[in-house]
């Protein structure tokens, strides 16, 4: 009789992680890579500026190749994400010291944070 056959065994025997756990991780990263579109698209829509435009879309071109399973390697991929998440967090964090206003850089630090935080330390 086997014992422990609650768990789920992938190719050569290694357990695997519940699909949920990195699913709901990843799908963290797509809504906040989606916020950060929209906040670069509301930049330029409302105050004019391009460069909201093109840095948002740099970095969320640079976490959706983080987040496409098979581009990197996880690990890789993951560090990766961190990586960029807290040069994010660094921007938004002296933005909003210049400005003194929440919006919109103050938000997106409080997004940048929750999104580091539910990927590391909930979801992983």
């Amino acid at each position: 009789m086997r014992t422990g056959g609650d768990f789920k065994s992938g190719r050569f025997g290694k357990l695997r992680q519940p699909a949920g756990v990195h699913n709901l991780a990843n799908d963290v990263l797509w809504i906040y890579i989606v916020l950060l579109l929209v906040g670069g698209l509301i930049g330029f829509y409302k105050a004019n500026s391009k460069i909201s435009l093109i840095t948002s879309a740099v970095f969320a071109a640079l976490l959706i190749l983080t987040a496409v399973p098979g581009i990197f390697e996880r690990g890789f991929a993951q560090g990766l994400t961190n990586t960029i998440l807290t040069v994010l967090l660094v921007v938004f964090a002296i933005r909003l010291a210049k400005t003194r206003k929440f919006m919109p850089s103050g938000l997106m630090l409080v997004l940048t944070i929750l999104t580091l935080v539910l990927r590391n330390l909930v979801f992983h």
